[in-house]
């Protein structure tokens, strides 16, 4: 491939079709989750029904924490990071800096898996196979950072699909994988099963993101030699670049074990049984999250960081890009209030009905119930946080990535710390309020970041809040749905049982909707027209 493709290929580009891009992207991702979280869930149902739970929550619960520090750890920075490289960066040097991840994937792996196998309860290890299983999701770490420069690639070239074509493919894979393992081994291969099914799926990601571009792409550090002050230097890496790299991976450390903070607390603190209950209450209780937030949270950093790049000649971001940036997120942000208001007035009165309808009546005994109350809270948290530290990603300093850092180690230290020990659910309700305050610190630093380019006024509290009719119509719907429970206390939790109340329900949710379209069509249609100019 010629120097100038390859330059083309890696280079950001200030398309006008940018929004436009990253709304297909959003498109593409809500699908994708959508498809495959009803493929999995249907799966999952018969994986709990075939597993046990202290083997559910072993698996779910530390080897996936196993596997998404490892992760974590190798490739968040460089990823962020890479979104806001600049125009006229050699591509050779950006490359270099993809190619981290996969230089630091196996040490990384090896380590972390070893100190956790060394560290783990003794009735954890005790399980057949158990060495062999974390081997074996070393592995898959290693072979799904191996693909991230080819990741990378297709990141900056929008290429959605192929992203889109890898995880469907490879979230079938250790479906599939995994319930042949439960269903037909013998009992004492269940881990075995699971971590087949994720090396499947390492796998299958590694074969299509190849596939796209691996012919191409060298796992080589290429020397660039740059013109500087008269004198030519030879350089791997952009300075600038794996600065902001090396800052964002120190803060993505601190920001990992506060997120995940409640599953390493699970992992050490609660039984295995407790831990199966934990496990399958965080898969049904952030379906929402993975099926439209992380979608939304993804799209939004590429436009954010791609759009808040680009400079005029004197250096000032564009005005319209920034104005179109904050509007996007205004209307985002008022989107997940919608959905607050939704679980608060719904969620409370028919989540006992659900939790019958879902959970195995064997995990109905663990932590599982009272953990899903919970997440009515945690779920709004998290995506407000998701989609402001989005925007706070795309444009903060090293110094401002610091502070940031201390901030969140402080109210985790604090507000976590009354928790411990209490239980399951406890922890999850430390990292909601965790979440909350992370996302009020990111709203004050745009609201800063706005006031700071002459726009003071552009995002505020008003853009969060309903209209004052939109508000009675919840508040209506929450008394009439819980009058309703109250109405069926005692009855049978079934769907013909609980019909009466289920009906209920259903008219509350549809006044809700025609509230929403009635009172606010107008709100949204400022946000539509801004995106159909771009």
């Amino acid at each position: 491939m010629s120097a100038a493709a390859d330059r083309r290929q890696t280079m950001p580009t200030a398309s006008p079709n940018l929004l436009e891009a990253s709304l297909s992207s959003i498109s593409s991702l809500v699908f994708l989750q959508l498809s495959s979280r009803a493929f999995t869930f249907v799966l999952n149902q018969a994986l709990v029904r075939l597993a046990t739970p202290q083997t559910f929550g072993t698996a779910t619960v530390q080897f996936e924490l196993l596997l998404s520090t490892t992760l974590f750890l190798s490739r968040e920075g460089v990823r962020t990071a890479l979104l806001r490289q600049r125009m006229g960066v050699s591509p050779d040097l950006v490359r270099n800096i993809s190619l981290l991840p996969a230089y630091v994937a196996a040490p990384i792996a090896v380590a972390l898996a070893i100190l956790y196998a060394v560290t783990s309860a003794p009735v954890v290890r005790a399980q057949p196979h158990f060495h062999l299983s974390v081997s074996m999701y070393a592995l898959a770490a290693a072979i799904e950072l191996a693909a991230e420069p080819l990741y990378v690639r297709a990141q900056n070239e929008l290429r959605v699909d192929v992203r889109v074509r890898a995880e469907g493919a490879a979230v079938f894979s250790k479906a599939a994988v995994t319930f042949v393992g439960l269903a037909f081994a013998p009992s004492e291969w269940a881990l075995v099963a699971f971590a087949s099914g994720q090396g499947a799926y390492a796998l299958v990601t590694f074969a299509v993101f190849w596939n796209f571009c691996g012919r191409s792409t060298r796992y080589l550090l290429r020397k660039v030699t740059l013109e500087d002050r008269g004198r030519k230097k030879g350089k791997y890496f952009d300075p600038e670049l794996l600065h902001l790299s090396g800052a964002m991976t120190a803060q993505s450390v601190v920001k990992h074990f506060l997120t995940e903070g409640d599953k390493l607390l699970i992992s050490r603190l609660s039984p295995l049984a407790d831990q199966g209950g934990y496990a399958i209450a965080s898969n049904y209780g952030s379906l929402v999250a993975r099926i439209l937030f992380q979608p939304i949270e993804e799209s939004s950093r590429i436009f954010f960081s791609k759009s808040l790049s680009m400079s005029s000649s004197s250096g000032e971001i564009e005005k319209q890009a920034f104005k179109t940036a904050v509007e996007l997120l205004s209307a985002i942000l008022l989107l997940f209030t919608h959905f607050l208001l939704l679980l608060v007035t719904f969620a409370p009165p028919y989540l006992a009905l659900a939790t019958a309808l879902v959970l195995p009546p064997r995990y109905l005994q663990t932590s599982a119930p009272s953990i899903l109350r919970v997440y009515r809270f945690y779920l709004p948290a998290m995506a407000f946080n998701g989609v402001l530290e989005a925007f706070f990603a795309s444009v903060c300093t090293p110094a401002d990535l610091q502070n940031q850092s201390r901030m969140m180690a402080v109210v985790t230290a604090i507000g976590g710390s009354r928790f411990i020990g209490i239980g399951d659910s406890a922890l999850v309700w430390a990292n909601t309020v965790s979440m909350a305050l992370r996302a009020l610190y990111a709203w004050r630093f745009v609201q800063a970041y706005c006031a700071a380019r002459g726009q003071p006024k552009l995002i505020g509290w008003n853009v969060l809040v309903p209209p004052t009719s939109v508000l009675t119509a919840f508040a209506a719907a929450a008394i009439c749905t819980r009058w309703s429970e109250a109405a069926y206390t005692g009855v049978r939790l079934s769907v013909t049982a609980q019909k009466g109340h289920i009906v209920t329900g259903g008219v509350c949710l549809i006044f809700c909707l025609l509230s929403c379209y009635a009172f606010e069509r107008h709100r949204f249609a400022g946000t539509i027209a801004i995106l159909r100019r771009r």
